[in-house]
């Protein structure tokens, strides 16, 4: 279905940035993002050929959307370690809840396993998608 309905669309959005690339001045603010956009190009289609890949990122954009809204309430983090400890924090629970994991559950034994001298070498028996 996504070569029969989708790749026209994709083609002809690709031919109307050239277009467009073709007349506008190369140092022109547009024509810097049709073409940072057009380098990207295989990235952007890899989705016509894959069925299991997403057409957009409204999964992530959902799993960010607490970050958004309580931004405000998360600007003074105490300091630059104390925000990069809440943006890991964060990307482990999202992560959690991706692989439909009870993030707090996770953290409390994955902590307990990690100060019981977990082997470093085993680390990867810890992530979310291979925590049981």
């Amino acid at each position: 279905a996504r070569q029969t309905r989708t790749k026209p669309l994709v083609d002809a959005l690709r031919e109307a940035l050239d277009a467009a690339l073709r007349r506008l001045s190369p140092k022109s603010d547009m024509a810097k993002a049709i073409a940072y956009g057009t380098k990207r190009w295989p990235a952007l289609c890899r989705f016509l050929d894959d069925g299991r890949l997403e057409i957009d990122n409204n999964i992530a954009e959902r799993a960010l959307r607490g970050v958004a809204v309580g931004r405000r309430n998360w600007l003074f983090a105490g300091s630059k370690t104390g925000g990069e400890r809440a943006a890991a924090i964060y990307t482990v629970i999202q992560t959690c809840k991706a692989n439909g994991v009870d993030p707090q559950a996770y953290i409390a034994d994955v902590t307990g396993k990690i100060a019981a001298d977990w082997p470093a070498a085993r680390w990867d028996e810890l992530m979310p998608w291979n925590w049981v």
